[in-house]
């Protein structure tokens, strides 16, 4: 015998499961899986496919068997976006191969887009269109089919199953059977085995996991009053009413399904049959649409030589050097387009009058960029490495740190939009945590705790980047006394030690921004955060997948430096040239040495600010090595 969870929930399900790809304090859901002596198991968060790739890589390192889903949200028409229809249903999407992982990245990718009404829906006419190489389960009683046999609809609930089975075809749907101990599914179970006799769809027994372990419980209905603003005694409040949804052990499924033997070993031989792959391997550059008569390569060359003329000496060995080397690997790496695309929106921005930034990223050792103008930093002069940007010997993508004007840098994302298509270029997601006092205060709010004794426990975690609720406990002597002493300080910090580091909420990240060279639903899932549309996977999964990020930052300091500069032009006075400008004013580093850094980026938190009068900088390569 053998059995595998089909229908579980991680951290992912936000706010909701609790279920850990990444753990801080103890053992993560793939090592689980293995201590219970399972070999395979899935994700199937509620609507979104945030975690699929972290979960697939901490399965494969695991030695566990990854099985790719989603639990989707189902209406009649997605379409419809009014109050008295946001009636929603649920229904299990297992991915059996690439196909039907393509296929549910669209749906997803559409349930936010186009469908999302208080959830990311689709409706049955999109399944239709797009079930193809998935395989589908009916979910808990939130499925459409739990949902008519608990209402008594026999005939409907038979028709549904039958025109579901035709749908995904034969050995591609399938009946759920759970038992959490909940009264709804004792009654639902004999009409759902006899919805399957009827019908011949098979049984595969499931849990629906939220958590890891049965003590998980009270933490999970944390979580729940945590996403819904609630405390655990409101009586209003959502909450389970079991605490079986935890990831149990084949043994335990078999005694919850002495006689369903046969739908235990099914929920293993579909996990097997699940097998999808994802490429690390392949990097996904658009391609750079070149003038008539140019290719790629020549138009490099072109750029660089035009650049290189104005920069160096055209007698200078040591540059030439070096520049022949550089587009020599450029070439052979693969990036001509990635270094066109950079050069491309750089100097839109630049012929736009919009503020641009020196660059930054290890693209700043690049002398090819330095002469096509993408950075103004000479990589000779300050001895700087171009293997840190590419490496023969090491396949990744060079990183270019653009800075634009914060006023402007929407301007630039847009040019790119225009140029690519905006069904090829889209921003980033990004997730906020729950660190440590974040967490004490969330489940504090939870535990109807007054704000005044929450606010007091949470000031005790020291204000330290990395700071964890563990290390509060070694470092704040106070705080160490409080849980030692007190029972209710004690179950607020066990409580936000279980949910601490969790994914919170998502939103868009500040500068990222992926450039595709088909469109970006072919590599990523999409959603929409208000008014951008963003990937469900955040920048170290895109760039882990091949896909071309670039950051396009804001900086203030940029905008100050505009505004200085029109000042100067209003005053009828000569402006300085910024890219002709040394930096060897005395009077700069005596400014620097006295700690007068206000404005002055990356020299202005008080850190750098103490740093830099004791290290008393008199020329910039001081700062530099600094």
């Amino acid at each position: 015998m053998a059995f595998a969870h089909l229908h579980l929930h991680t951290e992912y399900s936000l706010l909701d499961g609790a279920c850990r790809i990444k753990k801080l304090y103890s053992v993560k859901l793939p090592a689980l899986i293995k201590e219970l002596g399972m070999d395979a198991c899935a994700i199937t968060d509620h609507g979104v496919l945030y975690g699929v790739v972290d979960f697939y890589t901490a399965c494969q390192d695991a030695g566990v068997h990854p099985v790719i889903g989603c639990e989707m949200y189902l209406c009649p028409n997605m379409d419809e976006k009014v109050y008295a229809n946001r009636e929603y249903s649920h229904l299990i999407l297992l991915c059996e191969n690439n196909t039907g992982y393509q296929n549910l990245m669209y749906l997803c990718s559409e349930a936010f887009t186009r469908g999302f009404y208080y959830k990311p829906r689709i409706d049955y006419k999109l399944l239709r269109e797009h079930s193809e190489g998935l395989i589908c389960l009916t979910a808990c009683l939130s499925g459409d089919l739990p949902k008519l046999l608990l209402d008594g609809r026999i005939a409907e609930a038979e028709k549904y199953t039958r025109e579901m089975a035709a749908l995904f075809g034969p050995d591609h749907f399938y009946i759920e059977i759970m038992d959490h101990g909940i009264s709804e599914e004792k009654r639902l179970l004999p009409r759902i085995i006899d919805m399957s006799e009827r019908t011949g769809v098979p049984l595969v027994v499931t849990n629906d996991c939220h958590y890891m372990r049965r003590e998980d419980a009270e933490t999970q209905e944390v979580l729940m009053c945590i996403q819904t603003g609630k405390t655990l005694d409101d009586e209003n409040r959502m909450r389970m009413d079991t605490d079986q949804l935890y990831v149990k052990s084949e043994d335990e499924m078999l005694a919850l399904f002495p006689g369903h033997a046969d739908a235990v070993q099914r929920a293993h031989d579909i996990a097997m049959r699940c097998n999808v792959t994802f490429d690390f391997n392949t990097v996904h550059l658009p391609h750079f649409p070149v003038p008539e008569g140019e290719t790629s390569d020549t138009l490099l060359r072109k750029l660089v030589e035009e650049g290189f003329a104005k920069r160096y000496a055209a007698d200078d060995p040591v540059a030439r050097e070096r520049l022949e080397y550089e587009i020599g690997v450029i070439t052979q790496m693969g990036y001509v387009d990635y270094f066109l695309i950079v050069w491309d929106f750089v100097k839109f921005a630049k012929d736009a009058g919009i503020m641009v930034g020196p660059g930054r990223g290890s693209g700043a050792g690049s002398l090819a960029a330095y002469a096509m103008g993408i950075t103004d930093t000479d990589p000779i002069k300050y001895d700087l490495i171009f293997e840190r940007c590419l490496n023969p010997e090491r396949i990744s993508m060079p990183d270019f740190d653009i800075d634009f004007c914060i006023e402007r840098r929407q301007e630039v994302i847009d040019y790119v939009t225009r140029k690519y298509g905006a069904d090829h270029v889209c921003q980033i997601i990004t997730f906020g945590s729950m660190a440590a006092r974040l967490a004490v205060r969330d489940v504090g709010r939870a535990l109807d705790m007054s704000y005044a004794e929450v606010d007091r426990i949470a000031k005790l975690i020291p204000n330290a980047l990395g700071m964890t609720l563990t290390k509060a406990l070694e470092l704040s002597v106070e705080l160490k006394s409080l849980y030692d002493s007190d029972p209710m300080v004690k179950k607020l910090i066990d409580l936000s030690l279980k949910l601490e580091g969790l994914p919170r909420h998502a939103s868009t990240h500040a500068a990222g921004v992926v450039i595709c060279a088909q469109p970006t639903v072919e590599y990523v899932p999409l959603q929409r955060n208000e008014d951008a549309i963003t990937t469900q996977f955040t920048k170290d999964t895109v760039e882990e997948l091949g896909l071309l990020k670039m950051d396009f930052l804001g900086l203030r300091n940029l905008t100050v430096i505009k505004d200085t500069l029109d000042f100067i032009r209003q005053q009828g006075k000569e402006v300085p040239d910024l890219e002709r400008m040394e930096n060897d004013d005395p009077a700069i580093f005596k400014m620097i040495s006295e700690g007068d850094t206000d404005g002055v980026f990356q020299l202005e938190s008080n850190g750098m600010r103490q740093f830099m009068m004791q290290l008393q900088p008199d020329c910039f390569e001081d700062i530099i090595a600094g």
